[in-house]
Parts: structure tokens; C-alpha cells; sequence
């Protein structure tokens, strides 16, 4: 039986390359649109991170960009490591700050929650973000969010977390896409293809908690989310089942509000 390989997303040359100045203009014309020179960005030594922060650098030059790497309790020390290397390789400014205490302090104060698993990973995504504004204020600069279309459409962020950021270079990009353009960009083969994690806790990858590989999921979105092809297509298209198509469509149902601004009453006067 012949191997269905995955859905090809990737760019041609030609738009790959549109593709990088399209953003490099973007993160350019977000700055020069609020006045600032600067932008902050948390590293986490993924992909993601790593794809912003070079994208960054391209666009505002090295001496504009400054990264926070933020290791906590449950952090891989290899990453934290990788993050640091993406900050050196790249020659901007960086500081790695402990979020271990800030999260205490919410324990300390709210002791019931601490056996909360979920919980307690999104204050260490929300103490993260915290930082990221109180250094982005500080030195009057932009928070680059690091998030990108594949994790946005099924809402695989902490809301006020690593989605609380002034814009999301890579949003417009799935995760296969994502690879190609680090690859491209020259970051190091082992990021481009490092296993992604949240580091929200004890040996948490992506992969595991969403229930599939990336390459399917990036397919199943890029067709029935994106593209509005039936549930069955779509699984067959994306070799997969169809349990699958339906698991990705309740949870792009299910975090909708995590795309919106918070709603308000409809004005009655």
C-alpha cells in the first residue's frame, strides 16, 4: 500500500520570499505606528520563538530587539539553553528571568489552586506575559507575539498569556510553514525541527495534548477550517479519520472567544 504523503503547505521559492519582506514590513509598520523603535520578545528556544525573533532582527536590526527567556519550575533546561543560544547567535540583548517566585506568590495566595494543573500553567503563561509588558513599557518598545495560524485556529494558547501581545508576526502562518521560513531565515536544523512543547508542565509536548502530529493538523485546518471542505474529504484528503476532523472542528468551536475581543452588551441607545 502506497504512503499518503502529508498535505503540502509549503511556499514556493518565489513566495516564500514575499512572504519574509511581507512580514518584515508588518513588524516595521506596527512599530512605526505606535512610535516606537523596540520590540521585547519572550524566547522560548522553539520554533516559533526562534522564527520571530530572526524575523525581528531583520526588520529592526539587532540593537532593537531584546528577549526575555523565562524559565520556571517545570522548564526543559535544554530549551531554556536553546533560547539563550537563538538570543547569543543573533547577537541581541537578553535577560532570563526566573518566573518560579511571581507563581508562588499566586499560590501562596490562592493555595486551593495548586494542585490545578491547567491552572497553574496559565499563570506561568500570564507571569510570562506580565514581564513581557512591564520590560516592553519600560523601554517604550512593542510585545512580538510568537503564535502562529496552525495553534490560533483550535486555540492552543493561554488567553492574557502568550496570546496577551501587541501582534503576531507569524499568525498568518501554519506550522509547517513555519518550519520552512526558520529554515530559510538560517536558524539551526535541531530548532527548526526541535519536538514543540508549551513548558506549561512535567513532560507536556504539543503533539500529545492535541492528539495528532502537526502535519495533520495543519492539514485538517488548512481544509476544513480554512477551506470549508466536508468532515469526510477532509479525512481523506488528510489521511486520517474522521474522529480527527471533528476533534479539530469542536475545538476551533470551542475557543472562538479566544479570537475576539472580550464581548460587550449591543448599545441600546
Amino acid at each position: 500500500m502506497t504512503e499518503i504523503e502529508p498535505l503540502d503547505l509549503r511556499f514556493s521559492e518565489e513566495e516564500l520570499a514575499a512572504e519574509r519582506a511581507h512580514i518584515e514590513t508588518f513588524i516595521e509598520g506596527r512599530l512605526d505606528a505606535a512610535g516606537v523603535e523596540r520590540a521585547v520578545i519572550g524566547l522560548s528556544g522553539g520554533v516559533d520563538s526562534t522564527t520571530t525573533a530572526h524575523l525581528a532582527v531583520e526588520a529592526l536590526g539587532a540593537e532593537n530587539v531584546h528577549g526575555l527567556v523565562m524559565p520556571g519550575e517545570v522548564s526543559d533546561a535544554d530549551n531554556m539553553s536553546d533560547a539563550e543560544r537563538v538570543a547569543e547567535s543573533l547577537g541581541i540583548e537578553y535577560d532570563v528571568l526566573e518566573i518560579n517566585p511571581i507563581v508562588d506568590e499566586f499560590l501562596d495566595a490562592v493555595p486551593e489552586a495548586e494542585g490545578d494543573t491547567l491552572a497553574v500553567g496559565n499563570a506561568r503563561a500570564r507571569s510570562r506575559a506580565v514581564l513581557l509588558y512591564l520590560v516592553a513599557n519600560h523601554e517604550e518598545a512593542l510585545v512580538l507575539g510568537t503564535g502562529n495560524r496552525t495553534e490560533a485556529a483550535i486555540g492552543y494558547f493561554t488567553k492574557y498569556g502568550d496570546g496577551a501581545v501587541d501582534c503576531h508576526p507569524i499568525g498568518n502562518l501554519y506550522k509547517q510553514q513555519v518550519r520552512q521560513l526558520a529554515a530559510d531565515l538560517g536558524a539551526a536544523t535541531d530548532l527548526v525541527e526541535k519536538t514543540p512543547t508549551a513548558g506549561l508542565w512535567a513532560g507536556q509536548t504539543d503533539e500529545a495534548e492535541i492528539g495528532m502530529d502537526y502535519d495533520t493538523l495543519d492539514a485538517i485546518i488548512a481544509l476544513t477550517i480554512d477551506g470549508q471542505v466536508p468532515p469526510e474529504a477532509t479525512a481523506e484528503i488528510a489521511d486520517t479519520t474522521v474522529e480527527n476532523v471533528e476533534h479539530v472542528r469542536d475545538l476551533h468551536a470551542g475557543s472562538e472567544h479566544k479570537r475576539h475581543v472580550p464581548p460587550a452588551p449591543d448599545a441600546l441607545f
